[in-house]
């Protein structure tokens, strides 16, 4: 008798983790597997497979620069194309001598110079003298970790640094994450005076601000080395020089170690994706050869940004970035970094131009695999050398992945920012009457996301308080900041623009699956854009510092803004695991601009109604007390004080609803008012 065979199911195809969770990612599963292999082919051979470690390898900066050794100093550079260098400055009256010229080690493209301890001392200023085929120039080296600049002449040399090591006072520290709440800030116009601000000024007058905030993270900006102050930071020159304009690298380190012992991380704004133009302070010609560090021909130039893109194909470039990575986590402290300008490295058109339309755009060839590796490799090594680091890619093209795990074919982002969310209020506020202000819109813009990827949601972050652009509340209120932003003085547009204020950031961050990024003096509402000292200003400070009596007078509404926005931060933190808590809409209806939604115990009802206010308005929510515990209508917070937020709401009975424990909620909802109770 014939036995009957068994049918066999063919197996599923299995799939990378970022298709399994994407399954429209599946038509270009070969370019995000191909690109997962690239990262581990270079990964075994940055690390001869597997023999040392990927730290191991990102360690130049012990190695190059100049350094202190117990026979003396010893000083190495990079620079393949020299063929003489000299060390000039205040030990040698700037003049070349045979005693301070270096030697290229033998079959490398490395120099090497020892000295006797007494050839330097700490302070002096110094640079290299480097001579190539057909040319010479004055270069400050390319690992310098010290770089100052003259007052009165402007020009930059490195410098001696020779002090005892910093004593930390929190060895270790682990950030929260349980929601990452960031405030993103700038060291040199952090202070009200007209001037540039130091570390220390800022460790003793704007850190304790940002603790009584409620703030547990800070975003620090511009901290590597560059010429001009006005760039922001972005057009970097030294990348392991800590900039000398705020102070000292001790007073740096003395700012993270107090933010430390606070419970404040401290994240770095990290500038990969560019650098500077200039030869002499910078990298572009630093041996007569302009493409040593960077891409050759026409990929050398930003066409935008009038700076040079760094050549990730090259083994020496992800030596030196990659090493600077692991140098302000070791050196510094840093608890991780945000990397600017992502977009414009993932791209050969740096994102101009594009439109992102669809999933082919992210798979079409036009991406910069280089870029790629290199992006991930610096997201494994961070995570080597600190697995509790942050990292925060700074995207607005979408691609996927970026904040996904690297065993899913993603590139190890911790998370991404939310750069649709800032654009969207942008567009919003400028575009649409506030009777046209939808909530299924606002509700589906907050939570527009990758299931599998965190992200860093914000209203607005530095970019849209810099000149030539409008904060929020400068958008809403305009020139009558200046005019009626005096208690018992308000008009219309004033108490408009508070209500809002406080509604669009109430929205946005109690949505977040990740974090949420506040830019300093954004949270008060900071009246002034910022314009750096420039010609077009006669070089003032007026507009480059942050104005902190205004909030602190009581007799004006500034202080309004703040208070609310302490309270909300405390809200979130009060609801256990937050970030891991799903946002559950109640509610909502365009036609009465209403929203309704909740995380875990707190429901969030928000009226953006801007003349209706709706009594008894009914919800359906799981049964029980509810006590109110924010109001965006408080008198507290610069409201009218329509509500009593003393009562405690209870549900009420509905046959239809009671196998689910579910009943009505009723509430009081005045016009362009939001208001966030919890279940008692």
């Amino acid at each position: 008798m014939a036995t009957k065979k068994k049918t066999v199911k063919p197996a599923a195809p299995k799939h990378i983790g970022l298709v399994k969770s994407d399954a429209y990612l599946e038509p270009f599963e070969q370019a995000i597997q191909g690109r997962h292999d690239h990262v581990l082919w270079k990964l075994a051979q940055l690390t001869d497979n597997g023999k040392r470690t990927l730290s191991d390898f990102a360690s130049g900066y012990d190695y190059f620069g100049l350094h202190k050794t117990p026979r003396g100093w010893v000083f190495r550079e990079w620079a393949p194309n020299a063929t003489d260098i000299y060390l000039v400055g205040d030990f040698n009256d700037w003049k070349e001598s045979d005693k301070y010229r270096a030697k290229r080690l033998k079959g490398t493209d490395n120099w090497e110079l020892k000295l006797p301890a007494k050839a330097m001392k700490h302070g002096d200023l110094f640079k290299m003298h480097v001579y190539w085929e057909g040319g010479n120039g004055e270069r400050i080296p390319a690992w310098a970790q010290r770089v100052v600049q003259d007052d009165t002449t402007k020009i930059f040399s490195a410098q001696v640094w020779d002090v005892e090591p910093y004593q930390w006072s929190k060895k270790k520290f682990k950030p929260c994450t349980s929601p990452l709440l960031i405030y993103e800030c700038h060291i040199g116009m952090s202070q009200d005076a007209e001037k540039v601000g130091t570390y220390t000024e800022f460790k003793e007058n704007v850190l304790p601000r940002v603790i009584a905030d409620g703030y547990n993270c800070i975003q620090i900006m511009a901290i590597q080395e560059h010429p001009y102050y006005g760039s922001f930071g972005y057009h970097v020159s030294s990348f392991f020089a800590a900039s000398s304009r705020f102070g000292t690298p001790e007073e740096l380190k003395s700012l993270i170690d107090t933010a430390h012992q606070n419970g404040i991380a401290v994240i770095m704004d990290i500038v990969h994706s560019h650098a500077v133009k200039n030869e002499i302070e910078g990298l572009g010609n630093l041996a007569g050869d302009p493409n040593q560090y960077f891409y050759p021909g026409g990929r050398r130039e930003h066409p935008a940004w009038d700076s040079l893109c760094f050549d990730y194909g090259k083994d020496q470039v992800l030596h030196f970035l990659l090493s600077n990575c692991k140098y302000w986590l070791n050196e510094f402290h840093f608890d991780g970094f945000r990397f600017d300008g992502v977009t414009s490295m993932l791209y050969y058109s740096h994102g101009l131009g594009e439109a992102f339309c669809g999933y082919q755009d992210y798979f079409n060839g036009h991406q910069d695999d280089n870029a790629i590796c290199y992006l991930t490799l610096a997201n494994l090594l961070i995570h080597e050398v600190n697995p509790k680091a942050v990292t925060i890619a700074e995207e607005v093209s979408g691609m996927p992945g970026l904040a996904a795990k690297f065993k899913d074919g993603g590139y190890g982002f911790d998370y991404r920012m939310a750069m649709n969310i800032p654009d969207y209020w942008i567009k919003t506020i400028k575009e649409l009457r506030d009777e046209d202000w939808k909530p299924s819109s606002i509700f589906w813009e907050v939570k527009n996301r990758r299931s599998d990827e965190k992200t860093i949601s914000y209203c607005e972050s530095h970019d849209q308080a810099l000149v030539g652009d409008k904060t929020i509340v400068f958008r809403l209120i305009d020139a009558d900041m200046y005019w009626h932003f005096k208690k018992g003085d308000e008009n219309f547009m004033v108490h408009r623009g508070i209500a809002l204020h406080k509604m669009i950031r109430l929205v946005t961050a109690s949505t977040i699956n990740g974090g949420y990024l506040n830019f300093m003096g954004n949270e008060f509402g900071h009246p002034e854009w910022i314009d750096f000292p420039r010609e077009g200003n006669g070089w003032s400070y007026k507009y480059a510092r942050r104005q902190w009596n205004l909030v602190d007078n009581k007799e004006l509404d500034y202080h309004y803004l703040g208070d609310f926005d302490r309270e909300m931060l405390n809200v979130i933190k009060s609801e256990k695991n937050f970030n891991k808590t799903p946002v559950q809409e109640i509610w909502h209806n365009d036609g009465d601009q209403i929203l309704a939604y909740m995380r875990g115990d707190l429901i969030f009802v928000f009226n953006f109604s801007p003349n209706r206010s709706y009594t008894d308005y009914g919800f359906i929510v799981p049964a029980g007390a509810y006590k109110v515990v924010l109001n965006t209508d408080n008198p507290d917070f610069g409201g009218n004080g329509l509500t009593d937020d003393t009562i405690t709401h209870f549900t009420n009975f509905d046959q239809l609803y009671a196998q689910d424990h579910k009943e009505w909620l009723k509430l009081y909802i005045p016009a362009r008012s939001a208001v966030v109770l919890r279940k008692v």
